[in-house]
Formats: C-alpha cells, structure tokens, sequence
C-alpha cells in the first residue's frame, strides 16, 4: 500500500510542473500599451502570422521589428487595426533646416502588415534634376489616380507643417506617397531627409474629424477562425489563442495547460492529462525523474522476490 502511495505521488508531479498556468506566461500588456490577439510578446502567444515582431524591452518600451530596424510603437488600435509607430531618424519641426542622415522605413511583405494609405510622406531639399517636383492640380486630391507621380511642392502639409511653429526658411518641400519600399529609397538618394505624417481620426464632424500627426500607420489583419473564436469564449472557458511553437499549428492557451479545442473541453483534457502522465518524464522535473526511478527500482526488488510461474500470471504476482 505504501508503494502504490508513493508511486502515484512521483507520476503526478511531472504532470503539476507541465500544467502550470500556461495563459499566464503570455503577457497582456507593454507598458501601457494592450497585447490582445493576433499579437503576442512572448513565444507561442496571438497568431503565429504576427510571430516575433513585437518586442518589449526591459523598460516596458514596445517596439515594431522590420528589416528596416526597430520602431518605438505609439499606439494600438484593435478596433481600427493599426500599430502608430515612430521613426527617429526622421525629420522633425526641432530640426529645422538641419537634416541628418535617414533610413527608408520598410514592411516585410510575407507578413500581415501593409502600409497604411491615411500616411503622407514629405521629402525635403529634392534635386530638381532628377525628382520631377511640381504643384499638383486640385482635382489630384479628389483623383489621385488620374494625376501622375511628381512630388507635389503646393501640398497643404508642406504649407502647414503640422506641430511647427515656423515653416522652413531655406529647404524646400513637397509630398509624395511612394508605391514601394523601393521608390522610398530613391526618393531618400535625391532627396536630403523626409518625414512621415499619418491622419489620426478624431471623432469630430468634418473638417476636423482628421488632424495630421508625425508618425507611420501601419495596419494590419485580424485572422478569425472558428477554433480562435471557441477559445475566447468566456462560456467554454475564457481561453487565450496561440499557436505551437515547433509546428504552428494552433494552440488554445488555458490556465491548466494548452488544448487544440477550448478550454472547458473536459475529453481533450483527460486525455491530455493520461498522455502527459505516461511520456513526458524526460527533462520536466529533477523530482518527478527521480522519483519514477525509485519506483522502477522497486518494482524490480517485488518482481525479483515473487514467485516463479513460469510466465503465468496469478493473483500473488500481480503488480496492477
């Protein structure tokens, strides 16, 4: 009796180790900007489409990682899905007609993220040689199709920087709205810096509903499937969406562990909680490892004291 006890005791343990409130490792926030799904700062946490692309610092700072380097993030927005994020190396209204030396901002377009349209993009001191600069027509504003790529030197941004209390003196400006990380690059060899402006919404009625603000919109999707939908939902349990991290495959992340259904799903449970039991010994705990050890030890001290009958099994030799 005292073996079945202890043995019971070493199995379990394992088990407890790997259960561990596996939904709390995923962290909701970054500073005081909200995680929610399909992001994640931690492995294995929101879409796997959106994997690794979020960074929080060991000073709460969020970041946004793309091949161009790594952006402070503003904001989220899940409602209107869209990160606002900086770029330091931009031009700013402090730098007057004193500019440094820039980088062109780009996506990774394998991922889910894409540059917002609300952004405008002004360049500065362009060589008139090799940019074609000119005042666009007022039906481009309207038309933006109809109107070619020139860089517009009349636009009502670079007439009303936005946050300067002076315009510039001696650059000139105008606005263009590159088609690709390539024609930003371009722009950037003939040009001496540029900056970014995005149009935040503000609620109001026209003409105020938008006001422009230095900063990158970058939007994104939200991918909703019926597994992602049964998890978050709070009457089959509450749970978060994740994913595996060896195989991608979808995970629902629950305070006793992760499951492939929802939560509440009491099947998957116990025959998650069997198959853990039997096969996951090996480098989960010191104590539990050790303990199985002792157990198999002991089962061949009884086995080596029982009696003989010669392959048949009876109720003296009888382990289980």
């Amino acid at each position: 009796m005292t073996f079945t006890f202890v043995l019971v005791i070493f199995l379990t343990l394992p088990f407890l180790t790997l259960t561990a409130t596996q939904a709390s490792l995923c962290r909701t926030s970054c500073g005081n900007i909200p995680i929610n799904y399909p992001f994640g700062i931690d492995d294995g946490c929101g879409s796997p489409y959106y994997k690794n692309l979020l960074v929080c610092s060991s000073l709460s700072k969020l970041e946004l990682r793309t091949p161009s380097g790594r952006y402070p993030v503003k904001s989220i927005s899940y409602s209107d899905p869209h990160i606002l994020v900086t770029d330091p190396f931009m031009w700013n209204c402090q730098d007057g007609d004193d500019f440094r030396a820039t980088r062109p901002f780009s996506l990774d377009t394998s991922t889910h993220l894409s540059l917002s349209s609300q952004n405008d993009y002004l360049f500065f001191n362009c060589s008139e040689q090799n940019v074609i600069i000119e005042p666009k027509p007022v039906f481009c504003e309207r038309f933006p199709e109809r109107c070619d790529s020139s860089c517009d030197s009349s636009s009502y941004l670079c007439r009303h920087l936005p946050e300067c209390a002076l315009a510039l003196r001696t650059s000139s400006c105008c606005s263009y709205y590159p088609k690709a990380t390539e024609s930003l690059r371009l722009m950037l060899k003939y040009c001496a810096s540029y900056t970014s402006v995005y149009w935040r919404n503000t609620g109001e009625n026209q003409p105020d509903d938008q006001v422009p603000e230095y900063g990158i919109r970058v939007d994104f999707d939200i991918p909703v499937t019926t597994r992602c939908l049964q998890c978050q939902d709070t009457s089959k349990g509450g749970g978060m969406c994740g994913f595996d991290t060896s195989t991608q495959n979808f995970l629902c992340l629950c305070d006793r562990g992760n499951v492939t259904t929802y939560c509440k799903d009491h099947s998957i449970s116990q025959h998650r909680r069997n198959s853990v039991i039997a096969g996951t010994v090996t480098g989960v705990s010191v104590v539990g490892a050790f303990g199985v050890g002792a157990g198999i030890w002991y089962l061949k001290k009884v086995k080596a004291k029982a009696p003989v009958t010669c392959g048949v099994q009876s109720n003296e030799n009888r382990l289980f």
